[in-house]
């Protein structure tokens, strides 16, 4: 049995998190934090009896082996970083962090020999996608990237979009996107190595990415779509008990399929 504990249990995620974690056999919840928490309104969360809650971050104590993290982007270093001093498996969510958070994070988890994972989506789909990127980019170097989210999403591009374009520059290296004349400042998106980011916030929306890849003559369009935040259960409950065994922090779900 692998015991969890789940941060931002009151969100949208973390509330799918904890219906994942309450069906499967394997997983028990026994813990869940929330710093917004009102302890008089846990009615309706998911929460049996014999499950801590939490709403400071100091306060936790928990034998939990497993620390799944659906918060904030401003949160998710220091979550993460506790859960590894305190010898709990991160499986995080969360996107929004950097490169240098993420690279101080894997060094702490190999000093500890607390692994766990990273991912910047937990959809087979987007994993798929971004597969299919990396191998179209040695055909196709010309590529720009469209993610659609729903307006509650803070930080971006999104993190699955960052690491499609990392995917995308590894294969294809440095290349200047066309040069254009901006006469609405930012209208060209966000640009990383040359690989054009854009980003759409709208309602109705729950995450979505295209990569366009454009050659003379031709062109290829890779698409997700998902259209309901329980898709994303698969790929948790696949790294959980991964990363209740790992000595190190290992980044993208795909590295473990």
């Amino acid at each position: 049995m692998i015991k969890v504990l789940v941060a931002g249990f009151t969100g949208s995620m973390g509330q799918k998190t904890v219906q994942m974690v309450n069906d499967t056999d394997d997983f028990e919840l026994v813990g869940a934090y929330s710093p917004e928490i009102d302890m008089n309104h846990l009615q309706g969360m998911g929460l049996s009896d014999n499950v801590k809650v939490f709403s400071q971050l100091d306060d936790i104590q928990t034998d939990a082996d497993v620390w799944i993290d659906f918060t904030v982007p401003a949160a998710a270093f220091e979550n993460t970083k506790f859960a590894i001093e305190h010898g709990i498996h991160p499986v995080v969510g969360t996107s929004g962090l950097s490169e240098d958070q993420v690279k101080t994070l894997q060094k702490l988890a190999a000093e500890k020999q607390v692994g766990g994972m990273i991912a910047p989506n937990f959809g087979i789909s987007a994993v798929l996608l971004m597969k299919f990127a990396k191998e179209a980019a040695k055909y196709m170097p010309d590529a720009e990237i469209i993610e659609m989210h729903h307006e509650d999403k803070l930080d971006a591009p999104s993190g699955t979009a960052l690491s499609t374009a990392q995917m995308i520059s590894e294969v294809r290296g440095d290349k200047p996107a066309p040069a254009s004349e901006e006469t609405l400042k930012g209208v060209r998106g966000g640009d990383y190595h040359g690989i054009k980011i854009h980003s759409v916030r709208l309602p109705g929306y729950v995450a979505h990415e295209q990569v366009l890849f454009g050659s003379k003559g031709e062109a290829l369009t890779i698409r997700q779509d998902s259209f309901d935040r329980g898709s994303f259960m698969s790929g948790v409950k696949i790294a959980v008990p991964f990363a209740a065994k790992a000595t190190e922090l290992i980044f993208g779900l795909e590295n473990i399929l």
